[in-house]
């Protein structure tokens, strides 16, 4: 049969690219679980919520802390159940530091470590055990970075985890292809998004000489990169890692013979 997707969990949707996300893939015909991680993102989930039931679509909001381990696990579990069902899980939950490696703690690298890639372990698997058991296939996608494929200064942390959550999501689909499952990373570049403090800018007017198409991003411009790997047209689409970044990558040897001074070299 045909894979047709219905249902989808979109992880961290409150704001940003969870949030573009969980609206394209409810344009697209799905019901969508959102979640959020604390009480100050709640009414931004509800607030994506409303968006996805104008359109239509069942929405069932849940607080999921993936920095927790299994029982992060358990909510994705029951949240699947409230859906009727999984096809798509996107992985977009997240966070990044901001801190040379010389001076980062302890505590410090097990946040952003269990967060971007102990928890989508945790998740992406629990998600891939229902897929596997219903038998239909199914959509698994990683927000990664463009930091997956080439690091950044103060971000070793951030780095060391979207380098492995990439490698992680390559064989996820090795070993779930037999089953019709495909797994794929979005790596985004500079988004518009909370995460970068632009939330409220438009991109289109946000000038970065570095990238050849001269912006950042918006997060809808990524949710259109994963709806189109939840979709059935993506069908023969796995282990990719699909940078959407303006060209950023593209720009190595050209910002390194650029650069004008050693400001690079500072977190900030």
């Amino acid at each position: 049969m045909a894979f047709t997707p219905r249902t989808a969990i979109v992880t961290g949707s409150d704001s940003g690219i969870g949030k573009a996300t969980a609206v394209a893939l409810a344009e697209a015909g799905m019901d969508v679980g959102i979640t959020y991680l604390d009480d100050a993102e709640k009414e931004g989930a509800e607030g994506t919520a409303e968006e996805v039931r104008a359109l239509g679509r069942k929405a069932v909001v849940v607080q999921l802390d993936v920095s927790v381990g299994p029982p992060a696990g358990d909510v994705i579990d029951s949240l699947a159940e409230r859906l009727g069902g999984l096809d798509v899980f996107v992985n977009n939950a997240g966070t990044g530091d901001n801190v040379p490696l010389l001076e980062m703690t302890w505590d410090q690298w097990r946040h952003t470590v269990s967060t971007d890639l102990d928890g989508a372990f945790v998740c992406i698997q629990r998600a891939a055990k229902r897929m596997v058991a219903a038998g239909n296939g199914g959509r698994i996608i990683g927000i990664t970075s463009v930091h997956e494929h080439q690091p950044k200064f103060g971000s070793s942390a951030y780095d060391a985890a979207k380098h492995g959550l990439g490698g992680l999501l390559k064989t996820v689909a090795l070993e779930l292809g037999q089953y019709g499952i495909t797994a794929n990373a979005v790596a985004p570049g500079e988004i518009a998004t909370p995460m970068t403090g632009q939330e409220d800018q438009d991109p289109t007017q946000v000038q970065r000489p570095g990238v050849p198409l001269g912006r950042p991003g918006s997060a809808r411009e990524i949710a259109a990169v994963v709806a189109f790997l939840a979709s059935p047209a993506a069908s023969y689409v796995t282990g990719a890692s699909w940078p959407v970044d303006g060209g950023m990558l593209q720009m190595g040897p050209q910002g390194a013979s650029g650069l004008p001074s050693d400001d690079w070299r500072s977190a900030a």
